[in-house]
């Protein structure tokens, strides 16, 4: 396997969808496998929630999936968030206009050298991210890793490279049942019964720390043998919810960091007895919504300075970050299908909690939407969107900052003044529900037109299916309201 090009009949060098850095790193996994480094590798994709699906492969196979890609199911580009398929596949017309996708046709993983990884906790085991093509080798156009980068590809012909860093927030609770009885398997299935690792209400103390400290040194180990650039882990304000930073990182890799951690911290907690969730409120006694904040600049790719560094105390940010600023405000409730993507997401948004109700900016003030950090001579200066819950698809995340930041760049438009109180200003609301940020969605020209018409309407079709369901239900809500009054 050695020398030369690996596969050279096959799908992916007939299509060139590999460079020659690529070729080589390919060629030094199936050289790994070879050596019987590896038994098996996990080749995966996030798909429209971000969650990653996939198939494990067996070492002998390794050189063809990676010469050939790896085939999976459209429908999988097609299911809500109860794995339910939305889309009608079996109908004679095209599917969302794209034939490749009628009769639950194929599409192919085509694995990423780049983005090889071998799981700590599954000794002997590989795993790559991959990118999808259709069989005739065009690009799935539903492939929300393609979409951000292409996005990123547009900052980068404006001479600038992407930078974030992150700020995540989740739950760690003791699994005390995971409902594997029979009963327990309905669609989806009952969610597990859990009890809590620390009581909470004791932000950033050491004490509530050292409770947590086993399994928060668990997740450490785990993502520093995954290369993920941890900063910190700290304890949050409520019961069981904890934090996980990560230093800035340039590009598409930190969307692929956080698909993979997210990951990774519910497989590494299940094998020990805990269930993790990024879900942004839990319904449970007690529990506090968690947050993704998102930490991004603009470097100049020329220079390598950031660009949003202001000259002078009076400004906030360079003229280019304000204008940037000025986008992301512009787009923000449309913006919120993908920051935002889930029913529970909205029910974050609450005055007087550290986490935003409106459309608004500030200098370093944690209740505003976006917060400023940084000034004059500070090359850690950056944007730090405050909106997203911590379920969001990365990818779909990055590709509607970037399409509505340049947007404000490109139109020259100025932002408001930066509010001391963002709560009490007259600045429009954060959407109240999915619904209403569908909407904002559909109507935003530069979005369609960013992430494709089709696309957006994809996408709303999906979270409506999801709100479909959610509006059929009775909840306990309902039962409490009416059943003893009426």
């Amino acid at each position: 396997m050695s020398g030369g090009s690996l596969g050279r009949g096959g799908f992916v060098a007939r299509h060139g969808l590999r460079d020659d850095d690529g070729e080589a790193r390919a060629r030094e996994v199936a050289d790994m496998v070879r050596a019987g480094a590896f038994k098996t590798l996990r080749i995966s994709f996030a798909d429209q929630h971000g969650i990653l699906r996939g198939k494990t492969v067996n070492a002998d196979a390794v050189a063809d999936a990676l010469a050939n890609g790896v085939a999976m199911t459209t429908t999988l580009l097609l299911k809500d968030t109860s794995h339910r398929t939305v889309f009608p596949v079996w109908r004679a017309d095209a599917v969302l206009g794209l034939d490749a996708l009628r009769g639950a046709s194929d599409f192919l993983m085509v694995p990423d050298p780049a983005t090889f990884r071998e799981l700590p906790w599954a000794p002997g085991t590989g795993w790559m991210l991959s990118d999808l093509y259709f069989p005739d080798g065009s690009k799935v156009s539903l492939s929300t890793r393609a979409l951000a980068r292409d996005a990123l590809d547009e900052l980068a012909a404006q001479g600038y490279v992407y930078r974030t860093g992150l700020e995540v927030e989740f739950h760690v609770m003791r699994l005390l049942d995971a409902k594997l009885a029979a009963r327990d398997a309905t669609h989806p299935a009952s969610p597990p019964e859990v009890e809590l690792l620390a009581h909470g209400y004791q932000y950033l103390t050491e004490s509530r720390y050292d409770e947590l400290e086993p399994v928060m040194e668990l997740l450490r180990e785990t993502a520093v043998a995954l290369a993920l650039p941890v900063r910190s882990m700290e304890v949050e304000f409520g019961p069981s919810q904890v934090e996980f930073t990560f230093h800035p990182v340039n590009g598409l890799a930190q969307a692929d960091n956080m698909v993979l951690f997210r990951s990774a911290v519910k497989q590494v907690c299940r094998r020990h007895g805990y269930h993790a969730t990024f879900m942004c409120r839990p319904h449970l006694p007690n529990l506090f919504s968690s947050g993704w904040h998102l930490h991004q600049s603009l470097v100049d790719a020329a220079s390598g300075a950031n660009a949003l560094v202001p000259d002078n105390d009076a400004e906030l940010l360079s003229p280019l970050g304000r204008r940037f600023v000025a986008g992301l405000l512009a787009h923000a409730r449309a913006a919120c299908l993908f920051t935002t993507p889930t029913i529970n997401g909205y029910k974050r948004y609450r005055p007087y909690t550290l986490a935003p109700d409106r459309v608004h900016w500030g200098r370093d003030n944690k209740a505003a939407m976006i917060r400023i950090v940084g000034g004059p001579g500070d090359a850690g200066t950056r944007i730090e969107n405050r909106v997203a819950e911590p379920a969001a698809n990365p990818y779909l995340y990055y590709a509607a900052q970037v399409h509505s930041g340049l947007d404000g760049v490109a139109r020259n438009l100025e932002p408001p003044e930066p509010s001391d109180a963002p709560y009490e200003t007259d600045a429009p609301a954060l959407p109240a529900s999915l619904a209403e940020s569908i909407a904002a969605a559909r109507e935003d020209a530069v979005l369609c037109a960013g992430l494709g018409e089709s696309f957006v309407d994809y996408f709303a079709s999906i979270k409506e299916a999801e709100i479909a369901r959610f509006m059929a239900e009775v909840t306990d809500w309902e039962q409490r309201e009416y059943f003893e009054m009426m």
